[in-house]
């Protein structure tokens, strides 16, 4: 049974990807501090990832590292840039260089919702070029090219999955990503929710099962590709969710804000590399909020 280390496994994707994992492989959650309910399929190693000698213990004997933790995100980064290139991206270089030493396989997750910035060509094909608009996209590029480097100097087996907008159970808004989540916990709760700009944002929607699915299938990719979006292939704008959520019986409160400098206005990522190795069925938008709604109304958050 492969051996496969989740860094940043208590964060919302990480802990997901440990539970789906754990079904077929031997499954091992990295974090600065255990997750207060435990996954009895999952082995939790609490540790620093910014601790050299933590870090090399913790890939010691791992077919495959997927690297999952970021310390900045789309919304602070421009404030809290210099963390992510002095500790995420130079760690992660460090990172990669364990694993190629020991010749572990490592899944770098991404973001296709920052990396590629503003594009014309819709949906945006993995080949097209990498233009962020925040720091948080510039950070994810920077350790993609080390990456990349690494591929190139040392033959090592690495891949990089940009992700789109993922959500479902487990995502908290509050850590500063995640308008699905936002939207449906405030309008359950009676809150309002906050629109910057006009409604009009596009983003690339999808739920969190198929980013476990997707990700699931890279682990035993042998091919040549290094790049793989991991996303629904489908744009759906901020109004297209409020609509969406008055269909299935909820009654947002919305209010519309300025437009903020970090939103791109469209990012729909195509999904076809993907889909050439990835053998499950994508649900659909309203598939998935549907679903995420059922969860959250028999759910405490």
């Amino acid at each position: 049974m492969k051996k496969v280390l989740i860094i940043g496994g208590n964060g919302f994707i990480g802990a997901n990807l440990a539970r789906y994992l754990s079904k077929e492989y031997k499954v091992y959650s990295f974090d600065i501090q255990n997750p207060k309910e435990k996954n009895p399929n999952v082995e939790y190693v609490e540790g620093d990832f910014f601790d050299d000698e933590i870090l090399e213990n913790a890939i010691q004997d791992k077919d495959i590292v997927i690297h999952s933790l970021s310390t900045v995100n789309p919304g602070n980064s421009n404030k809290r840039f210099m963390q992510g290139y002095s500790r995420d991206f130079v760690q992660s270089a460090h990172l990669f260089d364990l694993c190629a030493q020991k010749n572990i396989k490592v899944i770098f997750l991404s973001s296709g919702g920052t990396v590629y910035g503003i594009q014309e060509e819709q949906p945006i094909k993995e080949s097209s070029l990498a233009n962020p608009i925040n720091h948080y996209g510039s950070v994810k590029l920077c350790i993609e090219t080390v990456l990349k480097t690494f591929n190139k100097q040392s033959h090592s087996n690495m891949i990089i999955a940009r992700i789109s907008n993922p959500y479902g159970p487990g995502q908290d808004f509050n850590k500063g990503v995640g308008f699905i989540d936002a939207a449906l916990k405030k309008t359950l709760n009676h809150e309002q929710i906050e629109i910057w700009g006009d409604g009009s944002v596009v983003r690339d929607y999808i739920y969190i099962e198929d980013v476990c699915e997707m990700i699931g299938s890279l682990i035993n990719y042998e091919g040549n590709e290094e790049v793989f979006n991991v996303s629904s292939n489908q744009g759906i704008s901020l109004n297209d969710v409020i609509s969406k959520m008055k269909e299935y019986g909820l009654e947002p409160d919305v209010v519309y804000k300025d437009a903020r400098s970090v939103d791109v206005a469209k990012v729909v990522l195509d999904n076809h590399k993907i889909e050439s190795i990835h053998e499950c069925k994508i649900r659909s938008f309203e598939e998935g909020l549907k679903l995420y709604i059922d969860y959250l109304k028999n759910t405490s958050f």
